[in-house]
């Protein structure tokens, strides 16, 4: 039942299978002090449907976060079932292209007392700075965590949180290291035999999550 039910998953490209709300939370739960006040980056995931961006967005004001960025590679498999992408000023209707998110602030803009999607759904509608499109290079796509855009998104950032794509786990977390970015990031667990890791993970400068 379970590998027909990850076969079916992969099928229907469900990345938040991978990346369940539950696990992200019970992993988080440990790093409050450590977020507080910090430049979170996640560079693959596109928000419209991934977990990380709608924990960090969700509890953006409980942590104390500077500023969230998020960008898209390819267009969500479930695009406007969560947030309404059509309503928003500067992107295609057909949302097709690659696109970064920049949070700054998450207002209770519904004045219901508590902050959820909603007000990050408002704040993306009616904020057209929030969500730009990405153009990407000669080199690498729009929306690639190696294009220029994102290289230099990663710059801003003090912390890398996301589940990058497994097949480019190695120059992920190379590309990590030599922009000496701190990071908290889900992977196969034969990664950890990779060089780059093993390595990291042998000089103490890389762990294994709580869970």
């Amino acid at each position: 039942m379970a590998n027909t039910t990850l076969h079916s998953a992969k099928q229907n490209k469900q990345d938040e299978y991978y990346t369940q709300l539950a696990d992200i939370e019970n992993e988080l739960k440990h790093y409050k002090e450590q977020l507080r006040g910090k430049v979170i980056f996640c560079n693959c995931d596109d928000p419209y449907e991934s977990n990380f961006f709608k924990y960090f967005a969700n509890n953006f004001n409980a942590l104390g976060l500077k500023k969230l960025i998020a960008t898209s590679y390819v267009k969500s498999p479930i695009v406007g079932g969560q947030l309404q992408l059509f309503d928003i000023e500067g992107l295609k209707p057909d949302g097709k292209e690659p696109y970064k998110i920049e949070i700054n602030e998450v207002p209770d803009l519904n004045n219901d007392g508590a902050i959820s999607l909603d007000d990050v759904e408002y704040l993306l509608k009616h904020d057209k700075n929030t969500a730009t499109p990405l153009k990407g290079d000669g080199k690498y796509n729009a929306g690639d965590f190696r294009s220029n855009e994102c290289v230099e998104l990663l710059r801003q950032a003090d912390v890398v949180i996301t589940n990058p794509p497994f097949s480019l786990f190695r120059e992920f977390v190379a590309q990590l290291i030599e922009y000496n970015k701190k990071f908290l990031i889900i992977g196969n667990k034969n990664a950890t035999k990779y060089n780059v890791a093993f390595k990291l993970i042998k000089d103490n400068r890389c762990w294994l999550g709580y869970t």
